[in-house]
């Protein structure tokens, strides 16, 4: 866990793992737990770093989304950019450098722009790798514009406060031994959080070391996950929050038979209203053999309540025939609406972006057309040739605009993060960045 300082060293620690109360994963949407209890925190990772977060009790029923001034870069010499050759259509975002923490993978963008009274400002959080070390570990870049980015490539609290923000657990007993990868951030805020300001919160994936097994998977080589949440002060020092399983993690995979039951992946948190909070994950159903989007639902952010699937693959020959991952959920406030972004998949492993559309965000989820609104590029060399996915959207100022982020891999498997911009009010497709005319 990311360092905090005495205060929260003083929260319980528990060093080896308890017994699952797999009680609290009630299946009825309003059967929410009440309990009024403590954070407790996972033991510190003294070398990033040490951060200020005192008591936390959280009365869950107060939780509420706070606007705050973000982050600031750290004033010191000028940080590396980002921004790769204008050929490179709707790529904002290479890995890094040689012998930096994020050279050989980058993806899983979570970005949140800020709009003061004299400036702008864009943070993006995301999952990188080097080929040197094993498994992602979550960094930190900042922009003034959402396409030219500053990056760090080191520890963010070496000096630049970009960088390397988060490492994979060292707890032996731990859900996040072998990877970690951000899912999305909300700025919450709490009546019992004696802290000053708002908090961030982080919902992340950790993947163990354990292997899932299953051959109608057909995707490779993959590592069991589940849900994990980190809370911070300034979004570089963060604090893992142990959770209801015994692993830490919020909560379980599904038991035998369920649609949930091998791995819990890519959590994405949405504020609906006061004590209700919305939760989006993917599984793959092996009775289907599809790739699907759940749901669960809490008070509190930290006690989950699963309701189900809420979307699945698409009908044969479909873009996402092989199922729908990484949906990223937002409220659109011009519509009255909530708007899925997420990832289909092919049967032949390719890749696309399709968008989803639910008047209530719990049921009902009907997709935008049986085509995706954004697909790999067509050229043999492309950076995203041979897929697109990871998708995060941000509405922009002018009414109907959206930009969406997402990660592209290459035929010779390089890795990157793009940028598209929403072409019309009715979202049905997104054009790949090319300069800054948009």
């Amino acid at each position: 866990m990311e360092a905090m300082a005495a205060g929260a060293a003083t929260a319980a620690y528990r060093p080896s793992p308890r017994k699952s109360n797999s009680s609290t994963l009630l299946h009825h949407p309003t059967n929410f737990p009440r309990k009024v209890f403590s954070i407790r925190f996972r033991s510190p990772e003294r070398n990033l770093g040490s951060h200020n977060l005192t008591k936390l009790n959280l009365d869950h029923p107060s939780i509420s989304p706070t606007p705050q001034t973000p982050i600031q870069a750290v004033q010191s010499a000028p940080l590396p950019s980002s921004t790769p050759p204008p050929s490179s259509h709707g790529q904002v975002f290479d890995v890094g450098s040689a012998n930096s923490w994020d050279s050989n993978d980058v993806g899983s963008p979570v970005v949140k722009r800020f709009v003061g009274d004299d400036e702008e400002r864009w943070l993006m959080w995301y999952h990188g790798g080097a080929a040197t070390a094993n498994g992602n570990s979550i960094g930190l870049a900042v922009s003034s514009n959402g396409i030219h980015w500053e990056r760090g490539p080191g520890r963010a609290d070496a000096g630049d406060g970009v960088g390397q923000v988060m490492r994979r657990s060292a707890d032996w007993w731990a859900f996040d031994t072998e990877s970690v990868r951000p899912s999305d951030v909300l700025i919450m805020s709490s009546a019992r959080l004696q802290a000053p300001g708002a908090v961030y919160w982080l919902y992340y994936t950790g993947f163990s070391q354990e292997k899932v097994e299953n051959s109608s998977m057909a995707c490779g080589e993959v590592f069991k996950s589940l849900p994990g949440l980190a809370i911070s002060q300034d979004g570089r020092h963060w604090a893992r929050v142990e959770g209801e399983h015994h692993s830490g993690a919020l909560f379980d995979t599904g038991v035998a038979g369920e649609w949930d039951a091998l791995f819990v992946a890519a959590p994405k948190a949405v504020f609906h209203g006061r004590s209700d909070l919305r939760m989006y994950y993917h599984s793959f159903d092996p009775e289907r053999g599809q790739f699907a989007i759940g749901i669960a639902r809490s008070r509190d952010g930290i006690r989950w309540v699963k309701l189900g699937k809420v979307l699945g693959g698409g009908a044969d020959g479909d873009f996402d025939e092989a199922g729908a991952r990484n949906g990223h959920v937002v409220r659109d406030v011009r519509h009255g609406s909530y708007l899925m972004a997420y990832e289909g998949v092919c049967k032949n492993g390719r890749t696309s972006i399709g968008l989803a559309v639910s008047a209530d965000g719990l049921k009902e989820w009907r997709r935008c057309g049986d085509w995706a609104v954004l697909e790999p590029s067509v050229e043999e060399d492309a950076w995203d040739g041979r897929g697109v996915g990871d998708p995060c959207l941000v509405q922009m100022d002018r009414e109907g605009e959206w930009r969406l982020y997402y990660r592209g891999i290459g035929r010779n498997g390089t890795k990157g993060i793009g940028v598209a911009v929403s072409e019309g009010p009715e979202l049905a497709s997104f054009k790949k960045w090319r300069g800054f005319h948009i």
